[in-house]
């Protein structure tokens, strides 16, 4: 499916309406059935962060083995800051500086992880089916704080998990993905179902909090430290 023409907000003028029915629109848009590469081949993570006191907005991307989890490009892009915070409109401050990121690829990857919401959004619009809509790369929200939905508290174990609900709808999970730590917010973007959605967040999981492709763009884009890639 192409890309809706008004996927990406017009240059920010403050009308929050608009923007919000916007969102309400492109939703419409999201697939959430299975519909990618198997195997898969190439996956990649995706994070943003800021610089200058805000004024700068830096997206890191890193393109991952798909078996292997092993990095084999990081890259980072930078771009003025768009807008302003906006609670619920996240994915217009960020998107166009993830673009900018995955055009930076050497590959396109058959599935990606953002930090941040897919479906488990107001207007079923976060970050990650936003992302996902505009490339229509198959795509997973992986955010470390709930925005909207209902839920019990998962298991102390990693793995443990349960449902995500927004209004009756099944939306995605909250997952334990390391012991000790807060849960996640796991939840699809585009042409990934909600189940697969977790199945391939716990498949990359590692000893850290966060799955490997997030962790590892997190840590770009928060200038941590770089991403050591593998040979080859």
């Amino acid at each position: 499916m192409d890309a809706p023409h008004d996927a990406v907000l017009p240059p920010w003028d403050g009308n929050l309406a608009a923007a919000r029915a916007l969102q309400a629109r492109l939703s419409r848009h999201v697939r959430l059935e299975d519909d990618f590469p198997r195997p898969l081949r190439w996956i990649a993570g995706f994070d943003v962060g800021f610089e200058q006191s805000g004024t700068l907005t830096r997206a890191a991307a890193v393109l991952l083995d798909a078996a292997t989890l092993a990095p084999h490009q990081a890259v980072v892009a930078r771009i003025p800051t768009v807008m302003p915070y906006v609670p619920g409109l996240l994915s217009f401050r960020e998107l166009p500086v993830l673009l900018a990121a995955l055009a930076q690829l050497e590959r396109e990857p058959d599935l990606v992880f953002v930090d941040g919401h897919g479906i488990a959004h107001p207007r079923r619009l976060g970050i990650a089916a936003h992302f996902g809509v505009v490339t229509g790369l198959p795509s997973i929200g992986v955010a470390k704080k709930r925005l909207a939905g209902e839920a019990g508290t998962p298991g102390p174990a990693r793995g443990d998990h349960v449902p995500l609900r927004l209004r009756g709808e099944h939306v995605g999970w909250v997952l334990r993905s390391k012991p000790g730590c807060l849960p996640l917010y796991v939840s699809p973007g585009h042409r990934v179902s909600v189940d697969t959605a977790l199945a391939r967040t716990l498949a990359c999981l590692r000893h850290y909090r966060l799955p490997e492709p997030t962790r590892l763009a997190d840590r770009l884009a928060s200038r941590r430290g770089e991403v050591p890639l593998a040979c080859g």
